[in-house]
């Protein structure tokens, strides 16, 4: 295409966005097709939706030159037709196929965002077309119906296709003689659409040879159903209309129609790129009304996620210089000759606070993205996984309509794709032992996501073997992670937990799915990176539930700004479930950690002065009482203690930097306005650690 270096790589971009959501779209109906063919259900509405998508994308990388996209989108989109019109059954080896196909587009798209080229090997996905290509059906079974020469001569090559299935699926044909407005026609067959939808399938309508006038016209439509008749007419008959069956006949041998030619293109072939204006009348004539699938984001506007987070921190300097006005509207009250001015400038800050907070909450909004895009990407991995390992795998989502920020959906790809392989690999049993066991063969995944607070949580189920924690501890004791005791000194959920550490594998043969020590390790350490935490309870026989606690966002947070020992640090709201005034009376010791009684629960204490290591010798000293800050994640809470509770504010956590990137405890730094730089804590980094220590303190005492 003709044009600068920045707009070529805009243009490129744009459709790298378009044809991303055309392959997610794909796959999510290949799947649904898949469904289908398992339960024995014909559903051509959705095998065009599939086939409009592939002949989109053809064209968009026809216009784009790309040269192995366009013939792989031209081999799927001739064998979809093929599918369409009954030329080859809907198999799974035909299925297999499709979502090959599908699989290398999305390897094309991701190796021509990452290098510009198309550096995919697609050569022999033409000999996996022809493989499944079949002969071309008979379709002398139309021929059965007395069908009027007129009606079977207009016929289109899909209809026919469409009325043939319906004849050999043993569906009942009718014939309705309606007449419609001139002027109203087009709405009128519309609803006459959608009243049949749910009822017969409407496989062709032209007019009538006889009835009408200048002011109507009559239509004889071909309908195939089910239903009753008089419940046909019911729904779709008025006083003028006329439904009656179409009556068999004898068959009569008619020439088998031609088949199409199914011809699979050269994939390697060049593609002439379509220039913008270049485009000949003759096919702009072509291409009719499929060059409308085009406008399908005509309403939607892609922003890269860049640019969001560029105007979020933007909004967080606002918000940095909103604190500092406030101080300033403080420090100018406590002036009597300046109060008048001390309250204007109060109003004037109200009104920036509140558009500010606005602008705020539209950005935020915009970052929001559905978990569905994830798990309808997590799908094709459940599919693959289950046919890998031989398995039987239903897969059940609910809450994909669950909204969080967009980073945080592309950051959970890979822990839970980690999750989900180790549950189909060494969760769910084989069919033969699921039966065996008095199971449904099928084993079960499910996936769930809810939101809870200021959190969003994401459960991955299977209704598996379950984890035997005399399994695990062996393990854990065979690999030297923990010492022989620790039978008698781990609790169940400490147990659990074994599986996070680096090196832990409960299987000793290694697959391609699993088995290699590796994974559930760094699911943790990702999704402690954003700030959530994964806690899991299983049972043996009765399967494994793990659950991921995460923040909606990782923008602008509310944040608790605390004091220890004259240092001030911001802890992040989301994770604060309250704040009381400490009682050391109430203090005691387990095991050598300090706790306290919270409501019938024990809460563990943590010190931030001591974990720190800080003295008193700050400027400010410690206050004589001190706070708790009670900071649950998921199944698990801490109580900080602090010297000050200094109120609640909005920050923008910045980076440490390189140097400093590696320092546990902290998530980033802040302004809080005051032109001080305020280190944010992260508090599930500081909960794990805490809860570590305790566990490597037990351990020691054993060992000694």
């Amino acid at each position: 295409m003709v044009g600068s270096g920045d707009e070529n790589e805009s243009a490129h971009e744009d459709f790298l966005s378009e044809a991303q959501e055309i392959v997610e779209t794909l796959s999510r109906n290949l799947l649904l097709l898949e469904q289908s063919q398992k339960e024995g259900r014909n559903d051509p509405d959705l095998l065009n939706d599939i086939f409009r998508a592939v002949h989109t994308l053809k064209g968009l990388a026809g216009m784009f030159g790309m040269v192995s996209l366009s013939n792989l989108a031209h081999a799927l989109e001739n064998l979809l037709d093929d599918l369409r019109l009954g030329r080859v059954d809907l198999t799974q080896e035909t299925l297999d196929v499709l979502f090959d196909g599908t699989e290398r587009v999305q390897r094309i798209l991701a190796a021509s965002r990452d290098d510009g080229g198309e550096k995919v090997d697609i050569s022999d996905f033409a000999e996996s077309v022809h493989r499944v290509a079949e002969a071309p059906q008979d379709v002398d079974a139309i021929h059965e119906y007395e069908l009027s020469d007129n009606v079977l001569s207009v016929l289109t090559e899909y209809e026919e296709h469409r009325l043939r299935t319906n004849i050999t699926q043993g569906v009942s044909l009718y014939r309705l003689r309606v007449s419609f407005a001139l002027a109203s026609i087009d709405t009128a067959l519309e609803d006459l659409k959608a009243r049949a939808r749910s009822l017969a399938e409407l496989i062709t309508y032209l007019p009538s040879m006889g009835g009408g006038n200048d002011d109507l016209i009559e239509l004889e439509v071909l309908l195939a159903s089910r239903a009753d008749i008089e419940k046909l007419r019911e729904a779709l008959c008025n006083d003028d209309a006329l439904l009656e069956a179409v009556p068999r006949r004898a068959t009569q041998r008619m020439p088998t129609m031609i088949p199409h030619s199914n011809e699979i293109p050269d994939l390697q072939a060049p593609v002439e790129p379509i220039v913008p204006g270049s485009i000949p009348p003759q096919m702009l004539e072509r291409v009719g009304a499929d060059a409308l699938s085009l406008r399908s984001v005509a309403n939607t506007v892609r922003v890269n996620i860049q640019k969001l987070d560029h105007l979020m921190n933007v909004v967080g300097e606002l918000a940095i210089v909103r604190g500092a006005v406030s101080q300033i509207t403080e420090r100018l009250r406590e002036r009597p000759e300046l109060r008048s001015l001390s309250a204007e400038l109060h109003r004037i800050a109200r009104g920036f606070e509140r558009n500010l907070a606005e602008l705020q909450d539209g950005i935020l909004d915009v970052r929001m993205v559905p978990l569905g895009q994830v798990f309808d990407k997590l799908a094709r991995v459940v599919r693959q996984a289950a046919r890998d390992a031989k398995k039987e795998i239903r897969l059940e989502v609910k809450g994909s309509d669950t909204e969080v920020d967009k980073l945080i959906v592309e950051e959970l790809s890979d822990p839970l794709m980690h999750l989900i392989r180790n549950a189909i690999d060494h969760g769910v049993e084989t069919p033969k032992r699921r039966v065996e066991m008095g199971k449904d063969p099928q084993g079960l995944l499910g996936l769930v996501a809810y939101q809870k607070g200021n959190h969003v949580v994401i459960e991955v189920r299977d209704d598996g073997s379950g984890m035997d924690p005399e399994r695990l501890i062996a393990k854990a004791i065979s690999k030297g992670i923990v010492g022989p005791d620790a039978r008698s000194e781990l609790s169940r959920d400490d147990v659990f937990n074994l599986i996070f550490q680096p090196g832990f594998s409960t299987t000793d043969v290694v697959t391609d799915l699993s088995g290699r020590g590796v994974g559930m390790d760094v699911v943790k350490t990702n999704i402690s990176k954003l700030g959530g935490v994964i806690d899991l309870k299983s049972e043996i026989g009765k399967g494994t539930t793990f659950t991921i606690t995460l923040p909606i966002t990782l923008a602008i947070i509310s944040a608790l700004i605390v004091r220890v020992t004259g240092n001030t640090y911001a802890i992040p709201l989301a994770n604060v479930q309250e704040a009381l005034l400490l009682d050391p009376h109430a203090i005691r010791t387990v095991e050598g950690r300090e706790v306290m009684t919270l409501r019938g629960g024990t809460l563990p204490l943590c010190r931030l002065q001591g974990l720190f290591r800080l003295s008193d010798g700050h400027s400010g000293g410690r206050t004589q009482r001190q706070f708790v800050v009670v900071s649950q994640l998921g199944a698990r809470r801490i109580g900080l203690v602090v010297d000050l509770l200094l109120g609640q504010q909005d920050i923008v956590i910045k980076a440490l930097g390189r140097s400093l990137r590696q320092v546990r405890g902290f998530s980033g730094a802040t302004d809080l306005g005051d032109q001080s730089v305020t280190l944010v804590l992260d508090t599930p980094q500081i909960l794990e650690e805490v809860l570590a220590s305790n566990e490597r303190t037990r351990q020691a005492e054993v060992l000694s």
